[in-house]
């Protein structure tokens, strides 16, 4: 989905497929600044941007603001051989070609992306965490998965946390071992609230939640930056009692599942 200052870019098609795209000319602001935002849902919403922003550009508007949230092509952040297509890499130089005022992005899941995009601004969750501590209400523990999660987000609070210990079997790269670190006498008796950029199926979540239990928890909760589709073929939503994602790119509904906006 994009959007121009506020409203809903319509997204059709002529019959042989390519996009018919129209801007109602009343919602472009002219000398001052323009907002795009994109919730990504698909790769063909690269191309309607790149034809939105030009379309403005031809009409002298050139103070443009992305607000991306999530950063497609993430998840190609560095090639192991020549069969591998550094699509992040080209990405980034699509969306730096546009010349956007600034790209503002959510709890980027890369740091090579944040490296990549020009005129970058990242916005920690930490307001959205917060208004989710509130709706649980109490004395919440905070879990971070691994050390890379702790040092992203245990600054952002002063909430008691733990944190996952995991190793991996280097020839399948399942996990073959989880356990919980820190003060995990802190976690007897309390709720949790499980913290992570990104989510799949929550296989690694699945686990923790199983240790977190074993030690005492008495509630968990789960917040995830960016949540996919793909959470709703795993176990984890059997385990805790709500997960908290934003609209960077969920789409489907779940009764344990709560969309905040980004």
């Amino acid at each position: 989905m994009i959007f121009l200052n506020g409203t809903e870019i319509d997204i059709k098609h002529f019959n042989d497929r390519t996009l018919d795209l129209k801007v109602d000319v009343n919602i472009l602001l002219f000398g001052r600044c323009n907002t795009v935002k994109w919730l990504f849902d698909s790769n063909e919403e690269l191309v309607a941007l790149c034809f939105l922003v030009k379309h403005m550009q031809s009409k002298g508007i050139n103070d443009i603001r992305l607000i991306m949230p999530y950063i497609p092509n993430a998840r190609r952040d560095r090639v192991k051989d020549d069969n591998n297509v550094f699509t992040l890499k080209y990405f980034a130089e699509i969306i730096n070609s546009l010349n956007f005022t600034s790209v503002e992005v959510l709890d980027p899941h890369s740091y090579v992306s944040e490296a990549l995009i020009d005129r970058i601004k990242i916005v920690t969750p930490k307001e959205i965490i917060q208004k989710v501590l509130d709706e649980i209400g109490g004395d919440v523990v905070m879990f971070y998965p691994d050390e890379g999660a702790v040092k992203r987000y245990s600054t952002l609070f002063v909430n008691d946390f733990v944190f996952g210990m995991k190793h991996r079997d280097t020839k399948t790269r399942k996990i073959d071992n989880f356990s919980i670190s820190g003060d995990t006498e802190a976690v007897k008796g309390k709720k949790v609230l499980m913290i992570d950029d990104i989510c799949a199926t929550g296989s690694t979540l699945s686990l923790a939640a199983g240790e977190l239990k074993k030690i005492g928890a008495e509630e968990l909760y789960v917040f995830v930056s960016h949540c996919e589709e793909t959470i709703l073929e795993g176990n984890l939503l059997d385990a805790i009692t709500r997960l908290y994602t934003t609209d960077s790119i969920f789409r489907s509904a779940h009764p344990k599942i709560r969309v905040m906006n980004s």
